[in-house]
């Protein structure tokens, strides 16, 4: 479908990423991952054409539909989410509104024998027959089909898209895609601003898609459950495994430490040899000896390790000051949006150094509510602020409010005051921007960057209680670790909006559960929240339906899990044995190696000795492929 050939990015003279080369085929699902500013999304962008490379090829087969699902999506303000949907269907719209004109020039002229006439037939013959052969006259049912799918009401049809969350703005898009039978979808972060619902709805659709995908997520669940291949972008290359993320990054350590290995003792190999070398050169006897082991150096290649890209921001909230013990009161709090009731007769009461987080669907209340909390919003009801409480609030589309014109450096500038002016280059390095990188426009920073620039921003400004909008949205899995463990460390209050399981965990003790206009709180942790819904994880606690399980059916899923318990333990058993012989064979080769590096001459005259030393060193390498081949038969039970 696509093949790709020593492509090249560059900005202002650097490259992003340089003479990268792959091949996408039909069925491909790829994950394309690196850290933020690695270059993912502007190769997204090269291979839908709304850049150009620097250098490089691209070669597409012949008529094929690419989609392009973009991490900021532009709305035209004023559209239902109906006449959104229709904007799949360009070239269905563009020949309505020409028989349209057609129509209303044939019911108004009298003309019946001119040419122009009947040149008006033709073109209303040709145009409806194509109109027919693009299926329009069935597209308004198929739209209708596909957004009731995804959650939307018949009554939510009318309604302006302006209306409505970032969330549900993506399904509308999504929509789009799907109603458009691409053969290429390019997904830039698709789960930012999605609930988890939302992010089952979409893992189905592209289990089910039957054209190739390439897509951009931090969502490390959302990956393995979707993807069969990964890509990777790091300082300028790609490594491009067929394995989900998972099994990638095992199989990623597996090969550098192979690597390291070989580099290892291919060192040591040299070693040797110049040892030899260094002792044959002094007898005139073994000079051609000398002189050949020379040359086996000379034509030896050296063994690469795959770098890695380590550099990780630094964060570190501190509070301000102490605040007093009540931090948040509210009674009976409401909020509408138009005839939508979205939180009814709430009443709230946060301490000082609690740690919460707010869960539920989109559209439940959950940024409202903190948006109410930081004054951004009107509301009924009475919301009161605790003595000395200073906020600092990331909203969700906080990286969007960053001047694009603006260079790193003059954003954090105008923010910063006398007091820390003088040590903003010093935190923008420790948030990753470091040289050239402060004179960049805000307008040329990946969604992350701006994230981690937002992020930066946060800590300008003093605070005590801390409101996070999904913070993660953006982030890179790296720095989503290092910002925990800051969220982790810090004293003040906590109050996190977030889909994401993996960062709650350990970092809340108590929940606020949003549904149906009311919350509800639960003391304790995330765990504890899903123990309390009897489900395992976040996913099954947004879903609107439980099933119901059949005792019988229910038996039958024990016998087949003792089966394959009993089929998992013996695969062990083999693991552990073969894993046993390696070790001891590689004990005996190393053994030979310390002789031949003590003794060569007297070690390699034994009978048979070089034959011997190369069986165990092949029978390590078949020991090693069984041994692959049954540790992916063990992760199939994982």
């Amino acid at each position: 479908m696509l093949n790709v050939h020593n492509l090249t990015v560059s900005f202002m003279g650097t490259d992003l990423f340089s003479g990268i080369t792959f091949k996408l085929n039909k069925g491909d699902r790829i994950g394309l991952i690196g850290k933020n500013g690695a270059g993912k999304s502007t190769l997204l962008k090269v291979l839908s054409k709304d850049i150009e490379s620097s250098a490089g090829t691209m070669a597409f087969d012949k008529d094929i539909q690419i989609g392009f699902l973009r991490q900021d999506i532009d709305f035209v303000e004023g559209r239902t989410i109906l006449e959104e949907a229709y904007q799949a269907f360009e070239e269905i719209k563009s020949i309505e509104l020409k028989l349209e004109t057609i129509n209303n020039q044939l019911a108004t002229r009298t003309d019946y024998e001119s040419e122009e006439y009947s040149q008006l037939i033709i073109d209303l013959t040709d145009l409806t027959e194509r109109y027919e052969l693009l299926g329009g006259y069935n597209y308004q049912g198929d739209t209708e089909k596909i957004l009731q799918g995804l959650g939307f009401q018949r009554e939510d049809f009318d309604k302006l898209t302006d209306t409505f969350s970032g969330g549900w703005r993506m399904r509308i898009e999504l929509a789009k895609l799907l109603l458009q039978n691409n053969d290429i979808l390019l997904l830039d972060e698709p789960t930012n601003h999605l609930d988890i619902e939302s992010i089952i709805w979409l893992e189905n659709f592209l289990k089910s898609y039957g054209g190739a995908i390439v897509l951009v997520s931090h969502d490390k669940m959302f990956l393995d459950n979707v993807t069969n291949r990964t890509i990777e972008i790091s300082l300028g290359q790609i490594y491009d495994y067929k394995k989900p993320y998972s099994q990638f990054l095992l199989l990623r350590g597996e090969i550098k430490e192979k690597q390291l290995q070989a580099q290892k003792n291919q060192e040591k190999e040299i070693k040797q040899k110049q040892l030899l070398i260094n002792k044959f050169k002094a007898k005139a006897s073994k000079a051609s000896m000398a002189q050949s082991l020379m040359k086996q150096l000379d034509k030896v290649e050296l063994i690469e390790v795959d770098q890695d890209d380590n550099a990780t921001m630094n964060v570190r909230f501190a509070i301000s000051k102490e605040p007093g013990k009540i931090v948040v009161e509210a009674e009976k709090i409401s909020k509408s949006y138009g005839e939508k009731q979205v939180l009814e007769n709430v009443d709230l009461l946060i301490e000082r150094n609690s740690k919460i987080a707010f869960v539920g669907q989109n559209g439940q209340g959950k940024s409202t509510l903190a948006k109410m909390m930081v004054g951004d919003i009107p509301f009924d009801g009475h919301l009161k602020m605790g003595h000395n409480v200073e906020i600092g609030y990331f909203a969700q589309n906080q990286s969007e409010h960053l001047p694009p014109e603006k260079t790193v450096l003059e954003i954090m500038e105008d923010a910063a005051t006398d007091g820390n002016r003088m040590r903003v280059r010093d935190m923008l390095g420790a948030f990753l921007f470091g040289g050239d990188a402060v004179d960049k426009k805000a307008k040329v920073l990946s969604g992350g960057e701006r994230n981690r620039l937002a992020l930066c921003k946060l800590l300008l400004s003093p605070f005590n209680v801390l409101i996070m909008d999904e913070p993660t949205n953006h982030l890179d899995i790296a720095s989503k670790n290092v910002l925990k463990e800051a969220l982790r460390q810090f004293n003040g209050t906590l109050i996190l909006v977030s889909h994401d399981r993996d960062f709650l965990q350990g970092l809340t003790t108590t929940v606020f559960g949003f549904k149906d206009k009311v919350i509800k709180e639960y003391l304790g942790d995330i765990d504890y929240f899903l123990e309390q819904h009897k489900m395992e994880n976040l996913r099954e606690a947004e879903k609107r339906t439980v099933l119901k399980v059949d005792k019988s059916v229910l038996k039958k899923q024990n016998e087949l899990s003792k089966e394959q318990d009993k089929k998992l333990r013996k695969l062990k058993n083999k693991l552990t044995k073969i894993e046993s012989q390696i070790g001891h064979l590689e004990s005996e080769i190393l053994k030979i190696d310390t002789q031949l590096a003590e003794n060569y001459d007297e070690v390699s005259s034994k009978p048979n000795f070089f034959e011997n030393y190369k069986a165990k060193k092949a029978q390590v390498e078949i020991l090693m492929s069984d041994w692959e081949l049954i540790e992916e038969e063990v992760e199939k039970f994982s």
